[in-house]
């Protein structure tokens, strides 16, 4: 049975928590740059993810770490200059609140600032607790992250599913729980068991949005440049794609270089 949706004019934490609740799904994607964010936008994307894997598919990086908070305010102010409805939550980048929780609330107070972010995500659960109240106690919105945290890669040494054990399983439960009672206004799942999720969905108010984690949550978020295919070479199962543009872009760029080579561009109607 599907739901009817309410028409939304501006997308606000609250505006989530209220979708949850009706039980209309969330759709969330990746942007870093104005044109894409206002396509994005313009297409009725709930919530887009200023996220750090611009590190890998803006900056060519093998993972997240690099990315810095400057480079994050650029990325997140310009898709903030490209959107209208949309919700923008940014991350934090790795270094920037897990070691001291004023840090934390110094990088989040420079995203919401310099970027016009409208809140900030951060990954992990109980580690980081002082750093998520701290920023929330500002008055900042947190999104947070658990499952699969790629800022600790090199921790977990892979990036296959997470929590598929009881212990790690309950971790997850708990520290989803810690996050709801903190203040956070939703959290994404990344890369666990379809049933495990659902079960998170199930036990807080807050939206759950996965990426991995089946459909028993309460939204989807994907990265931009996988789902319409300009990143070819990464192909997890969780990954639909709804565009070949590496193959389409290819192809006209081809094309212009040929028309170039033969004289054929510019032609007679594409001259002053």
């Amino acid at each position: 049975m599907s739901v009817a949706k309410k028409q939304y004019k501006r997308i606000t934490t609250k505006t989530l928590v209220e979708m949850k609740k009706n039980g209309e799904k969330i759709a969330m994607l990746t942007a870093y740059d104005y044109t894409m964010a206002q396509i994005v936008d313009g297409a009725g994307i709930d919530v887009i993810l200023v996220g750090d894997s611009a590190s890998n598919v803006m900056a060519g990086h093998e993972t997240t770490l690099p990315i810095t908070l400057d480079q994050m305010i650029y990325h997140a102010a310009s898709v903030v200059r490209g959107i209208h409805r949309s919700l923008v939550v940014v991350d934090l980048p790795f270094g920037s609140y897990q070691s001291d929780p004023k840090e934390a609330l110094r990088s989040a107070i420079r995203i919401m600032k310099e970027s016009g972010g409208h809140a900030v995500k951060l990954e992990g659960g109980k580690e980081v607790k002082e750093s998520i109240k701290r920023i929330l106690n500002a008055g900042i919105p947190v999104m947070g992250h658990l499952g699969l945290t790629p800022q600790s890669i090199y921790k977990f040494g892979t990036y296959t599913v997470r929590a598929k054990e009881d212990e790690e399983a309950e971790k997850l439960k708990s520290d989803a729980l810690m996050l709801e009672r903190l203040g956070c206004f939703a959290m994404v799942l990344e890369k666990v068991p379809a049933k495990l999720a659902r079960e998170v969905a199930e036990s807080v108010s807050i939206p759950v949005i996965g990426i991995g984690a089946g459909n028993g949550v309460d939204g989807q978020v994907l990265v931009l440049h996988d789902m319409i295919g300009m990143n070819h070479e990464f192909n997890p199962r969780f990954l639909r794609r709804y565009l070949d543009m590496h193959a389409q872009m290819t192809n006209a760029f081809q094309q212009y270089k040929e028309d170039v080579k033969s004289g054929n561009f510019p032609n007679e109607e594409e001259q002053y």
